[in-house]
Formats: structure tokens, C-alpha cells, sequence
């Protein structure tokens, strides 16, 4: 039936359960796990259809005719150059001594 699990052993599973969540519990845990098997087919049906979706969708826009290049407008493009980083030199130097005022008390 399972593999190599027998009847016996199957048996002995199904009564640990009983002892361990109780007569009163397994309904709950029943609809619980059936709950979450429809759930879990739902989502793979939905993933489907999305994807039988972007399929049709990526179809469609390679039949449909490209623009011909003269007519996208060009913009220019601005380079930006950033900054330098800073040197070795910088980074080493101590930091600058801050002035210390005296107060007399």
C-alpha cells in the first residue's frame, strides 16, 4: 500500500495519532489537512494559468509589427561622472585637532 509500510504498521501509526491529538481533535485535524491539500492545488492551477497567460501575451507582442526606427524619438543622454574617490592619503591623516577651552571653575 505505502512501500514497505504493511497493514500492521499502519495501524499502529493511525492509533499514536488517536492517543496523541485525541478522538475529539481528528475531525479538525482532517479538515485541516484537506483545507490545505485545495489550497496548495489552487495555487498550482493559478500559476498555470498565469503562465499560459504571459505565454499568450509574449506570442502576441512578437506577431504585432516594431516601430520602424526613425520613428522613436532619440534623446540625448548626459553623462554623469561621479566623483573621485577619496585617496589613501585622506584616509590616513589624523583627524584635525579641535581647539580646547579652558574654563575655570
Amino acid at each position: 500500500m505505502f512501500g514497505s509500510i504493511g497493514f500492521t504498521e499502519l495501524i499502529l501509526i493511525l492509533t499514536i495519532v488517536l492517543i496523541i491529538f485525541g478522538a475529539g481533535k481528528l475531525p479538525q485535524l482532517g479538515e485541516g489537512v484537506g483545507k490545505a491539500i485545495k489550497g496548495f492545488k489552487k495555487s498550482i492551477h493559478e500559476v498555470e494559468a498565469m503562465d499560459a497567460e504571459a505565454q499568450e501575451a509574449a506570442q502576441n507582442a512578437a506577431t504585432t509589427e516594431a516601430p520602424a526606427p526613425a520613428q522613436i524619438p532619440q534623446q540625448e543622454s548626459v553623462a554623469t561622472v561621479p566623483p573621485p574617490p577619496p585617496t589613501v592619503a585622506a584616509m590616513d591623516s589624523p583627524p584635525s585637532p579641535q581647539p580646547v577651552s579652558a574654563s575655570k571653575a
